[in-house]
């Protein structure tokens, strides 16, 4: 399964059709936060460094409840697979019942949170800045989940090219709302860092209402959405949506943690770190957001095989899947690595952060192997419900591996933004390799023989 060798030519095909359209969704994504970061940036460096450590605090609860949803697509994809096609409107509901508790969970978490942002030892000028700025996020939190869960129902059905479109008027609206409020155009007040945020929060208000619209009163799922709304659904179900929805939002939030987390040690750093740690995320959640994509890809593909017992096709969809992530890794990093001495330059005028950030692209080269590994085969996981060995894995590859890594690495040597980047690579091949090890060993014991 891990395997050089190629996987028959559908297989290929299937994938790219599928997963394109959640690529681009996801590029959207990546442009939403290269506006905020290059507006903000340009707007001030100091703006860009509080921007810094709420966006990649605030993103390890945003893995979170993107993790939660994806429960979902394995259950609604494996039903779709074998034309339960009136059992997935109740899953539906349950499964946004399941969410929008979570949300509430979130909510609660983020408050605590904010009030306790004074003690995290973060630069006190940059308090003022980060308090209004983490607090429209917050407010914005039921919209981003009820926008995953109904991505996840299109994504399983195989209909991915409408949260596409849905994301990417999100970002239209999003940078539009940028200019005006960030710099104050137009007659708007200029807001600089909230104007950011706030236009952030009403893209996502508008995205989630739009998914829903589409699924309640478009006809191609009136199906769908009169079971959503009438079908019966049994007692367990809600537990079970639970069951599966709850590791994958813990394994995320582990893997986001790595990145995250690194935040508060780069604010022990200083500053000038923090503004171009945010740079480096936002280069590196181009590669991400784009190798997810495919994996999604991966994760329906995979569950809508294993529906049908068909434990081959699961097998060779993965491989292939792991493939075209490896071809979009190589494609990908030679603009970044040609570019390293240029990319600070875009975001910010300090020549100190743009030094930074050319030498923390070397160890993001790196680990762009083991970031496409472990991001196939966790979603392959995904996609047969294997999901509860992922938590095990998530926490030696991100808590025992990663930070302990990051702060010997950055701190406790001195290499500073650097060094905390250094310990990535390890991680994320770590993770990589556990998570096929884990399939191998999941469809040898369900009768595929290797």
């Amino acid at each position: 399964m891990l395997t050089f060798k190629l996987q028959p030519k559908d297989n290929y095909k299937a994938l790219i059709s599928l997963g394109v359209p959640i690529v681009i969704g996801q590029i959207g994504n990546i442009i939403l936060g290269f506006a905020d970061t290059l507006m903000v940036g340009h707007h001030s460096m100091t703006e860009l460094a509080a921007a810094s450590f709420v966006n990649n605090v605030f993103m390890l609860f945003v893995i979170l409840s993107m993790g939660f949803s994806y429960g979902l697509t394995p259950l609604v994809g494996s039903r779709y697979g074998r034309g339960e096609y009136d059992e997935i409107g109740p899953l539906m509901r349950r499964g946004l019942q399941a969410n929008m508790l979570m949300a509430v969970i979130l909510l609660a978490v983020l408050f605590i949170l904010y009030s306790c942002i004074g003690y995290m030892g973060q630069p006190e000028e940059l308090l003022p800045l980060m308090r209004p700025y983490l607090l429209v996020n917050i407010l914005s939190v039921p919209f981003i989940i009820g926008l995953n869960t109904f991505k996840q129902f299109f994504d399983a059905i195989g209909h991915t090219k409408i949260p596409m479109c849905i994301l990417l008027l999100g970002n239209v609206l999003n940078i539009l709302g940028n200019y005006v409020l960030i710099y104050g155009a137009w007659g708007f007040p200029e807001w600089g860092l909230f104007g950011a945020g706030l236009s952030t929060a009403i893209s996502r208000v508008v995205m989630a209402c739009l998914a829903a619209g589409i699924f309640f009163f478009l006809r191609r799922y009136k199906t769908f959405s009169m079971a959503f709304l009438h079908g019966k659904a049994s007692k367990g179900l809600f537990r079970h949506i639970n069951a599966m929805s709850w590791p994958l939002a813990v394994q995320m939030g582990m893997e986001t943690a790595a990145f995250s987390l690194s935040a508060v040690l780069i604010g022990w750093v200083g500053t000038t770190a923090l503004a171009a740690h945010q740079i480096m995320i936002s280069v590196s959640q181009t590669c991400y957001m784009v190798y997810y994509g495919m994996a999604a890809a991966v994760a329906v593909r995979v569950s809508y095989f294993h529906g049908q017992r068909d434990l081959k096709a699961v097998a060779s969809t993965a491989a292939a899947g792991f493939h075209i992530i490896l071809a979009i890794a190589f494609i990908v990093c030679i603009p970044i690595f040609l570019l390293r001495h240029h990319i600070g330059g875009w975001f910010t005028d300090d020549a100190q952060v743009s030094l930074l950030v050319a030498q923390t692209i070397v160890p993001l080269l790196i680990y762009q192997f083991g970031d496409g590994l472990q991001c196939t085969y966790a979603n392959a996981l995904r996609g047969i419900s294997y999901i509860k060995p992922m938590m095990l894995v998530a926490f030696i590859s991100y808590f025992i591996v990663s930070l302990p890594l990051s702060w010997l690495f950055g701190i406790h040597l001195g290499y500073g933004l650097v060094g905390v980047w250094s310990a990535f690579p390890v991680c994320l091949t770590c993770a990589g390799v556990l998570y096929y090890a884990c399939f191998r060993r999941r469809l040898t014991a369900e009768g595929l023989k290797l």
